[in-house]
């Protein structure tokens, strides 16, 4: 379970049990699935899981619409690493009661065992909105395997957001560390695929980037002082710690950028944030430039069409970079930048009305942000 196994697969199983609704209690069951119920209970008491899962098995094939039969069932496999099996039974009990959250969780922890990436980070998000993540062990579990899943899949900054939270508190194990190093360098891998001869350096990025979201940012400039001089040809190092820098210094973060582009002048990552920083400060050119190369390089990064957008509509191509916001926006309509974006490309060539709108929709996205953060 690597960085889970702060809390055993027993002790999280029983922790997500309490956080399962209530069911309602079986009524007029005939003797012999009373009798596989209590022995199967008797065997799960004295931690035999063994001949607990086999009675409970029998149990669920005498009432199939027996919810805690699957939950047990399910749980037990999860502890007895029969992940296929444990998956299918936690596939009944989400069936009889789809809005159990730590039943998707826990499903999801098996798909991640089994290989099933995408489904994995599906099931683990949807547990933790339907309240998976109200315990603190359990929420760093899952939100671990979160962080480890959207690196897998090439959601680099996702899963550095996911990260943070859990840098902090106690010193960090190596699974960690190497996990925040992938993400950080932007490796779609997971710790156990990284090679051998890899592991210092994912581990110097990794222990890097913790310090900084720790709040160190002292021991933190020093260790990736310390990284740059290790391996100064690797790949991302310099993006990594100029991201973290961004907030808060934009222009130390840009003299990373640009360093990291003296080392892989093709890093599309860095490109687009040159291109980002060049639009906040009006040096439009400079962002049309990299915006262009950075597209060139990833088409699929996220937030570059937008930048070239914006870009290309701050130096005279308005139709363009309409044309291009658009596009962007029935991506993802919810984006507040795109709005703002298109209210002014509206603006800018005499479109009042659709400007307007694109005014009230910003206006509205933000309220209901807004509205949603009141709420947790």
């Amino acid at each position: 379970m690597q960085f889970g196994e702060l809390i055993q697969r027993r002790t999280l199983a029983g922790i997500l049990l309490l956080l399962l609704p209530v069911c309602a209690p079986a009524q007029a069951n005939p003797p012999v699935f009373d009798d596989a119920v209590l022995k199967a209970t008797t065997a799960r008491e004295r931690d035999d899981v063994p001949q607990a899962i086999e009675l409970y098995s029998q149990a669920v094939q005498l009432k199939p619409d027996w919810p805690d039969g699957w939950w047990f069932l399910g749980s037990l496999r999860y502890e007895a690493e029969a992940y296929a099996a444990g998956q299918d039974a936690l596939t009944h009990y989400i069936t009889l009661v789809p809005d159990a959250g730590p039943a998707w969780a826990l499903r999801g922890l098996c798909e991640f065992e089994t290989g099933e990436y995408s489904q994995s980070l599906t099931d683990i998000q949807r547990g933790l909105s339907l309240g998976a993540g109200k315990q603190p062990g359990p929420e760093k579990i899952l939100r671990y395997h979160e962080a480890l899943l959207l690196t897998r899949l090439g959601e680099f900054e996702r899963a550095l957001q996911e990260y943070a939270p859990l840098a902090g508190g106690k010193v960090p194990n190596q699974e960690l560390l190497v996990g925040i190093g992938l993400a950080g360098l932007r490796t779609p891998l997971l710790p156990k695929e990284l090679r051998a001869d890899k592991q210092d350096l994912y581990m110097a990025a990794g222990n890097a980037a913790f310090l900084f979201m720790s709040g160190d940012e002292t021991a933190a400039q020093r260790e990736f002082q310390n990284l740059f001089q290790r391996f100064p040809t690797a790949a991302n190092a310099h993006y990594l710690y100029g991201s973290l820098l961004f907030p808060s210094d934009a222009d130390e973060a840009i003299t990373e950028f640009r360093r990291e582009l003296e080392i892989a002048p093709s890093n599309a990552a860095a490109q687009l944030m040159v291109a980002w920083d060049s639009l906040l400060r009006s040096d439009f050119p400079t962002a049309l430039v990299y915006a262009q190369k950075a597209l060139a390089e990833e088409p699929s990064l996220p937030l570059a069409r937008l930048v070239l957008g914006r870009a290309l509509v701050e130096t005279g191509d308005v139709k363009g970079g309409t044309e291009l916001l658009e596009k962007e926006q029935q991506l993802e309509p919810d984006n507040l930048e795109i709005h703002f974006a298109l209210a002014k490309a509206y603006s800018k060539s005499g479109r009042k009305d659709d400007a307007r709108r694109e005014r009230l929709l910003c206006f509205q996205i933000e309220k209901n942000a807004t509205t949603q953060e009141e709420r947790r």
